[in-house]
């Protein structure tokens, strides 16, 4: 086991992002996180309470993730790691039945809420010269599949974000394209239906991911990684 960090995640409140939270707390690491439920962070704090912070934060608005960051990197100092998993996914349906206000949100989460997080949390990384942002990305992101092209064009988009984000960081910081793999939570079972059941649910997938991500350093800037045995 490493050092404790300082691990900031978006979508803490469920599926992944909380099955990290648990996995990076156990491990002693601190953790700030976000989602827009507050209900649900509510139910999260039962379970993580100090030294740990949950705030309810819509990423895709930057002026909220802006006064969020502003709190985080004062109470508890730079991140040593920053995940963006915050993401939606759109209902299952040719392109043309989405409406265009659907398609919106997922833009506006997937794509925009990720780039603001990384406006608001990195130059205070490349000041303390260190740090690693992972964006998640999704098989998806590297392949397609009819009936979720919105979703498809989020995490394309965020392989490409990255590579470029990578070119741009200095030496000491890494941001890397991650893939989960496929695991059984409410945003595949819209998708896949009860065949979902059929893969690792989200704690038995924290328990390779979280010891993974925690050992990502400069040496793996730019890197599209698949999370390993998914």
């Amino acid at each position: 086991m490493s050092e404790a960090k300082t691990i900031v995640i978006t979508g803490a409140s469920r599926g992944l992002g909380r099955a990290m939270a648990e996995g990076f707390a156990a491990r002693g690491h601190r953790i700030a996180g976000c989602a827009r439920s507050e209900s649900a962070l509510a139910e999260l704090r039962a379970t993580l309470d100090a030294p740990h912070r949950f705030d309810p934060v819509d990423v895709s608005d930057d002026h909220a993730v802006s006064n969020w960051a502003a709190e985080v990197l004062s109470d508890f100092g730079t991140p040593d790691l920053l995940i963006n998993s915050a993401a939606l996914i759109n209902r299952s349906a040719p392109l043309w039945e989405i409406s265009a206000g659907e398609f919106s949100d997922l833009m506006d989460v997937n794509i925009k809420g990720v780039a603001n997080v990384i406006r608001q949390f990195t130059p205070a990384m490349i000041k303390a010269g260190s740090g690693v942002i992972v964006n998640f990305s999704s098989g998806w992101g590297r392949s397609t599949s009819p009936e979720v092209a919105p979703y498809c064009a989020t995490k394309w988009a965020i392989e490409g974000l990255n590579e470029a984000f990578a070119q741009e960081l200095p030496p000491g910081l890494a941001t890397v394209a991650f893939n989960p793999g496929i695991i059984d939570t409410d945003m595949l079972r819209s998708c896949f239906g009860e065949g979902a059941a059929h893969h690792p649910d989200a704690e038995s997938w924290a328990k390779a991911a979280v010891p993974f991500l925690e050992h990502l350093d400069a040496s793996n800037n730019g890197m599209a990684l698949t999370c390993p045995g998914h």
